[in-house]
């Protein structure tokens, strides 16, 4: 069970994202503005160094980014050597998607799969004959589920994502999570449970601060492998 009791936010509605989305991508279409970068672009660089490290291009991977937004890190992946017919995106706001296929449709990048996909409710669409996937990414999107309202059973939406997750990735996949909500062994208390199935990888360094005695980052990156 994990520790973690966070209030909920709008940061965890779907309306809020859809207006967040609709915004980007009329600002797009008007001058070009591809939107924010979720944690900025350094957290993007480090992600796709862990994968180039970890899952590189020659084992061909099949990747998917869960809560995608406006696709830029799946773009990065593509742009370092990726094949982009085996990446894909899901998010549960119709805008997000129809912006990231206008930015991968001017980055010359239309075969990374963008999809509408609630995760939580629905399964991924696949781009293979199977349903797992070889690495799987979230920056921020658990992060928005842990906002979410409990549900009138009284369950909080994200005791389901850990599960989902171990769902699709193969046996030997990795899952590859940046937070800002939760500390490392916050995330590990997350994910690390006997349904799951996973293990602790490695993780990411990211710039440290000092307060009150005490060492923390901004933001925490993590890598867990389902066990083969």
């Amino acid at each position: 069970m994990s520790s973690v009791d966070l209030k909920p936010s709008k940061l965890g509605t779907k309306e809020h994202w859809d207006q967040v989305y609709e915004e980007e991508l009329a600002n797009f279409a008007e001058n070009g503005d591809e939107g924010e970068i979720w944690f900025g672009q350094e957290s993007i660089e480090k992600m796709v160094d862990w994968a180039l490290e970890h899952v590189p291009p020659s084992r061909n991977p099949s990747i998917l980014e869960i809560g995608s937004g406006n696709g830029t890190l799946l773009f990065a992946l593509a742009e370092n050597g990726y094949d982009a017919a085996r990446i894909a995106g899901i998010d549960y706001s119709p805008d997000a998607v129809k912006l990231s296929k206008a930015i991968a449709s001017s980055k010359n990048k239309g075969d990374i799969a963008l999809n509408l996909c609630d995760f939580l409710n629905e399964v991924p669409p696949s781009i293979d004959a199977t349903d797992a996937w070889d690495l799987l990414m979230d920056k921020g999107t658990f992060d928005a589920i842990a906002l979410m309202e409990r549900k009138p059973d009284g369950t909080i939406p994200r005791s389901k994502y850990s599960k989902r997750v171990a769902s699709i990735l193969k046996p030997g996949g990795h899952f590859l999570i940046t937070s800002c909500n939760f500390t490392e062994e916050e995330l590990k208390t997350e994910f690390l449970v006997a349904e799951t199935g996973l293990e602790y990888h490695s993780r990411i360094q990211h710039p440290t601060f000092t307060y009150g005695g005490k060492t923390g980052s901004i933001v925490s990156t993590v890598a867990f492998r389902k066990r083969s």
